[in-house]
């Protein structure tokens, strides 16, 4: 082999090993941009599911007022036909929810613009494994969601005030008159009201 030959081998070698070495470090940083985006998409799982929960709970507790006011006009009507804040927390089952999905509720409040619903905010368990991007390292991410719930029937009053039936709920899918004899019938909360995420 001519002295050329030598050469020419001995400046390819560093530029071979500089290469490589870029190569793997373009490789190390996709993966913490990869493992930040799962931390996120987790995260943000977590805080649908919890603020989903949340929603479904306060759903679910307010069986017991409509039961005891299914007889009451204004309630009904507030209920059914108006913005209704919703009055029972679910708070409770949000942390649950965030629990089971690897993550901790770090916010859970009632809206208090006119809906009825919750936001949630969660912040993943487990932090960031690489520090390939300064100050990633143990950072964990986060996320906020908002369920609301909403009827899915409308209350139709009784133009005769001297009945005993108050009216009406005029759902997706059927008519529910309100008979006081037989309010064993009263449909299931989830077929009153959905609940489903919406924008913050």
């Amino acid at each position: 082999m001519s002295p050329r030959t030598h050469s020419e081998s001995g400046q390819a070698a560093p530029l071979y090993i500089t290469a490589v070495a870029g190569l793997l470090f373009l490789a190390l940083i996709f993966f913490a941009f990869g493992e930040a985006d799962v931390k996120r998409n987790g995260a943000q799982t977590a805080a649908d599911a919890s603020a989903l929960a949340a929603a479904q709970q306060s759903r679910s507790l307010e069986a017991l007022d409509l039961r005891a006011h299914i007889l009451d006009r204004a309630y009904l009507a507030l209920l059914f036909n108006s913005p209704f804040p919703g009055t029972h927390n679910g708070c409770g089952k949000a942390s649950r929810f965030a629990a089971q999905n690897d993550a901790t509720s770090v916010e859970c409040r009632m809206l208090f613009d006119g809906r009825w619903g919750f936001r949630v905010g969660v912040e993943s368990n487990k932090g960031m494994s690489a520090n390939l991007v300064p100050g990633t390292k143990g950072k964990r991410a986060k996320a906020t969601s908002v369920a609301v719930v909403e009827p899915r029937c409308k209350f139709v009053p009784n133009p005769d005030l001297s009945s005993p039936s108050p009216g009406a709920l005029a759902c997706d899918t059927k008519v529910w008159v309100i008979d006081p004899k037989d309010l064993a019938l009263l449909p299931e909360m989830t077929d009153l009201f959905t609940v489903r995420l919406a924008e913050d």
